[in-house]
């Protein structure tokens, strides 16, 4: 089972206490999320202590295969962001 932002925004407020509104706790969320792109980009790397890392990998140019037609296609290099899970997430998993 999946969690949509509208479920973690509940979460988020039902943590930060009965005084924190929906708007409130969508708000802390948000400015969270758009902190961690910024480092992202800035940085290349965000590290949680405790939760996990954020870092930027480059993805090399590769040939793949059109599922449809079977034909095949080059891909480009691109950038990507990573997500590696730190040892005390890992344990709750």
């Amino acid at each position: 089972m999946s969690v949509n932002r509208a479920q973690l925004v509940e979460k988020v407020q039902k943590e930060l206490g009965g005084d924190t509104s929906k708007a409130g706790a969508d708000r802390a969320l948000t400015a969270v999320i758009d902190s961690i792109k910024v480092s992202v980009k800035k940085s290349k790397s965000v590290q949680l202590i405790g939760f996990g890392t954020f870092k930027v990998v480059n993805r090399k140019a590769r040939t793949g295969v059109n599922p449809k037609t079977g034909e095949k296609i080059k891909i480009a290099a691109s950038k990507s962001v990573k997500f590696s899970p730190g040892k005390d997430f890992k344990k709750g998993l």
